[in-house]
């Protein structure tokens, strides 16, 4: 599975810069790929000095199959 941006399909690698959709700008640091048909995995962004783990679906990503 790849990760990638919802809107123009691109695929996300870790450093890319992600927004949140609170506007918020970020560092892909990370990413864990969905372990079942019901998870969505996580993606892990540095916001300043901190950092946050989410779901792809907060940085406009999604999981596809490659």
């Amino acid at each position: 599975m790849i990760l990638v941006n919802k809107k123009t399909g691109s695929r996300l690698w870790k450093g890319d810069r992600v927004t949140t959709f609170r506007g918020e700008h970020g560092r892909l640091t990370g990413m864990t790929p969905p372990h079942k048909p019901s998870s969505t995995g996580r993606v892990y962004v540095e916001i300043g000095k901190t950092s946050h783990e989410f779901f792809p679906s907060v940085v406009g990503a999604e999981w596809r199959l490659t």
